[in-house]
């Protein structure tokens, strides 16, 4: 036992560095798995293993000294083979609680620049539809339009929605952890509850479709009346002015997928009483 003691005592800090590598490689291994890159980077890491064992075994110095100096390269390789993914892990960390009071203004500003964008449609009397990706993925229904990874801006949303091309009748994607446009044209999955207001179409149809199905924020443009509407947990808000969707939005926008939920429970506990 004080053999056992004392090898604790001298190596536990080795034992630490273990279980964070295996922590840090799990998650990065379960992060990557799926996605594009995976292939290559498997392909590549096993080339190169391969090669330093054939180059050990073997003696070969030459191919040795060359695998050293390609390591730095293949490094810099799967930075750029990765990109996307490396972005998108780095605007959940950021999107993270821990660092809330970091993101704020960031959030604020994507907030201020989606209700431009509504209210100017809206003034022209283009039809919209915009789901906003929170916490669930939305990547099925991204597979139904042409996906697109590039910023949001307004002039770009205002050509999509243009009647004259062919992505306006679908429903545009943003991805709210890094402010960037996942697709368009997409086809999202139609409320089938059965409504009393009959002039309800299918673009709000579409929106409470959405977020009965993930935790996504829809906003809806009326082609006919120009009316903004809000969508969440599959209902529809109507009628709200330009203060009251802006606060409503920040509302949305600002609060954890898990406090919607319980203010959906305490919503749904009231009706039943």
């Amino acid at each position: 036992m004080q053999s056992i003691g004392q090898f604790l005592s001298e190596h536990w800090r080795h034992a630490i560095e273990v279980v964070i590598l295996w922590v840090i490689v799990y998650h990065t291994y379960r992060y990557f798995k799926a996605t594009r890159g995976a292939r290559i980077f498997t392909a590549l890491v096993g080339i190169y293993i391969g090669m330093t064992l054939i180059s050990d075994w073997l003696e070969l110095t030459v191919i040795g000294w060359l695998l050293r100096y390609i390591s730095v390269f293949l490094a810099v390789a799967l930075v750029i083979i990765f990109q996307p993914e490396l972005r998108r892990a780095l605007a959940e960390l950021g999107s993270h609680r821990f660092f809330s009071r970091f993101n704020e203004t960031t959030r604020k500003r994507f907030s201020d620049q989606l209700i431009d964008i509504v209210q100017t449609l809206s003034r022209q009397r283009v039809g919209a539809l915009i789901a906003i990706q929170r916490s669930d993925e939305l990547k099925q229904y991204l597979e139904t339009g042409v996906e697109m990874d590039c910023l949001l801006t307004p002039e770009l949303v205002y050509t999509i929605f243009y009647d004259g091309t062919h992505l306006h009748d679908g429903g545009l994607i943003v991805r709210m952890s890094d402010e960037r446009i996942s697709g368009a044209g997409c086809v999202f999955p139609l409320n089938q509850r059965e409504l009393s207001d009959r002039s309800i179409g299918l673009r709000h149809r579409a929106s409470m479709g959405i977020t009965e199905e993930s935790d996504a924020i829809a906003l809806v443009v009326s082609e006919e009346t120009g009316t903004i509407s809000i969508a969440m947990e599959g209902k529809l808000e109507r009628g709200l002015d330009d203060t009251e969707m802006r606060t409503r939005l920040n509302e949305l926008l600002f609060s954890r997928p898990s406090d919607d939920d319980e203010e959906g429970d305490e919503t749904n506990e009231e009706d039943e009483e």
